[in-house]
């Protein structure tokens, strides 16, 4: 199979499905902005070709490098990034060159948070009210309906950029600017935990893993509040999360992906579908799935796009946390004193790369035990401020 892997190098762990690929036989096709030179001596070796292009959004330049591994390697089997960031350029390059996998025809529906809540809908899952809106007028009518707080959000947008929590009039006005003019994806807001349903299917849409994360607070909290984050991975789901995950799994009809869906769990333990993503979760989420389990997810896809399926038989062994520290923040701890101290349950720790900081913070910790009570101490130990 001919495989080509767009942006291989980043996020930086990704390129362990390039190496997985390799190991089952994979022509693996790389294509990026990255010097070669740069790349990871791993990624090098698994890589059959290398195509440098200068700018990763030119399309053009995207062209040209597919038209020449088509020439020399013949059919290409898959294209693939595994990035929200790229998912619509990944759905062009498939239909252009009739590859495999989400296409132009059905890239709305995943990218589009109002097209999305209707598949929760059409889940049976229950959604806060939302409207796209495209003046003040229309939000002011809007919440004429459902009342503050609102949340918006771009209809079209990759995490939590650009979202807001709207509670005044006076928010709601700066929010459309001078013109009052602009396009807005409003919903309700909804108090509750943050939760996700996170996992794997094969070619058949077959589930082959899932597993839940919940969060120290929403990542739009996280992020314009500036807030420290930590989220863990679940031992046992709270059996309506997993009906409803199951349930939104099957009205998308995916294939040979992971998925992240996110919901709220409410005081009231209602499950409230919020957005799916049909990629990976973001940060460290892959290597805490692989953490939590004692498995590797990174093969399994890959034995799964080279052979239709795979047998995984994963137990959850271990919630499996991680947890971010800024530098613009006075923590009581060093850094040496966490490993000195949690060493014994820190699995990785490293440095985050800058456009995840804002979420993530600047370095993460990821660590693991059987217990949640050990996780929570060695939260409250990493975060604790002077």
């Amino acid at each position: 199979m001919n495989v080509v892997f767009l942006s291989p190098h980043f996020p930086s762990n990704y390129f362990h499905f390039c190496v997985n690929l390799r190991k089952l036989g994979a022509n693996v096709l790389g294509i990026a902005d990255e010097k070669y030179e740069n790349l990871s001596q791993p990624l090098r070796e698994a890589l059959t070709e290398y195509y440098r292009v200068s700018d990763l959004h030119d399309y053009d330049q995207l062209v040209r490098a597919m038209g020449y591994f088509t020439h020399k390697y013949g059919k290409i089997d898959r294209f693939e990034s595994h990035t929200e960031y790229w998912l619509a350029t990944d759905a062009r390059i498939r239909t252009d060159f009739n590859i495999p996998g989400i296409k132009n025809d059905t890239i709305d529906e995943i990218k589009h948070k109002s097209l999305m809540k209707q598949k929760f809908i059409e889940a049976g899952v229950e959604v806060a009210p939302g409207r796209v809106v495209r003046s003040l007028a229309e939000a002011e009518a809007f919440i004429r309906e459902v009342g503050y707080p609102v949340v918006a959000k771009p209809d079209s947008g990759v995490g939590a950029a650009g979202t807001h929590k709207i509670t005044t009039p006076a928010e709601l006005t700066d929010l459309f600017g001078d013109g009052n003019s602009g396009e807005y994806f409003l919903e309700g807001f909804v108090q509750g935990k943050l939760y996700t349903f996170d996992g794997l299917v094969d070619s058949n849409g077959k589930p082959v893993f899932y597993t839940s994360h919940t969060y120290s607070a929403g990542i739009m909290e996280t992020v314009n509040d500036d807030q420290d984050i930590y989220y863990y991975s679940l031992r046992k789901l709270p059996p309506n999360l997993e009906k409803a995950g199951l349930a939104t799994l099957k009205a998308f009809g995916i294939r040979e992906r992971f998925f992240h869906f996110e919901f709220f769990l409410t005081a009231r333990k209602k499950v409230v579908g919020l957005e799916v993503n049909m990629r990976p979760p973001g940060g460290f989420t892959m290597d805490m799935f692989n953490f939590a389990n004692d498995i590797n997810l990174y093969y399994e896809w890959a034995n799964i796009v080279m052979n239709g399926t795979t047998a995984l038989d994963y137990q959850r062994k271990y919630h499996c946390a991680y947890i971010g520290r800024k530098f613009n923040k006075n923590y009581v701890h060093s850094h040496e004193e966490i490993i000195g101290k949690y060493g014994r349950y820190i699995v990785q720790h490293e440095a985050v790369s800058g456009v995840f900081s804002a979420a993530l913070g600047n370095y993460g910790y990821l660590v693991r035990s059987p217990g949640l009570s050990e996780v929570m101490e060695m939260v409250e130990f990493i975060h604790q401020k002077e």
